[in-house]
């Protein structure tokens, strides 16, 4: 499997140690920067590329994830998810990582350096990789649901809109003894 690699400063011992174990494991790791310590440095940019690069290849049937760092992993996040098709989880536990694949067939993840250390953040990697989507009706749904957002803004019809309230938690039409 391809793995796509960015991080901050704060992540760059992480990405090198996690970048080796990888591909000890035979994956092709693909590293998006940064390429030196920079304590200034701006992760967006790195983080982007990666997303960018998983959306890519999984365009082109290539089998591939994106990990990405931080300090605590949050800017991270949200720099992939601004990347149409990218859904980034934050993951924190193996339970997390587990979860990011098996319900939300998360394409990108991102581990705070800050706040796990290597052996940990091995071991979500490894469960995040090894997990596949389930694959549930609901999680697709829920799923297709973010996506029809993502291309057109399209939302499901807000439930506090479709019928009035009325005393006692009764619609306004289940009142009305003419109504359908």
């Amino acid at each position: 499997m391809r793995i796509h690699i960015a991080t901050d400063h704060a992540g760059l011992e992480f990405s090198t140690q996690l970048q080796h174990h990888l591909a000890e494991q035979g994956h092709d790791v693909v590293d998006h920067g940064p390429v030196e310590y920079d304590a200034l440095d701006d992760y967006p940019a790195f983080c982007i590329r990666a997303a960018q690069a998983v959306v890519r290849d999984q365009s082109a049937g290539i089998e591939t994830l994106g990990v990405v760092f931080g300090g605590s992993g949050n800017g991270e996040q949200i720099a992939a998810n601004k990347v149409r098709g990218v859904r980034a989880a934050l993951v924190w536990s193996i339970a997390t990582a587990e979860l990011a694949r098996e319900h939300n067939d998360a394409n990108v993840i991102s581990i705070g350096a800050r706040q796990h250390t290597v052996d940990e953040a091995i071991a979500f990697i490894d469960r995040f990789i090894a997990t596949p989507f389930s694959g549930e009706e609901r999680h697709a749904r829920r799923i297709a649901q973010l996506a029809a957002f993502e291309n057109d803004g399209s939302l499901l019809p807000d439930p506090r809109t479709v019928a009035s309230p009325a005393v006692g938690g009764e619609s306004a039409d289940a009142m009305d003894p003419e109504a359908g």
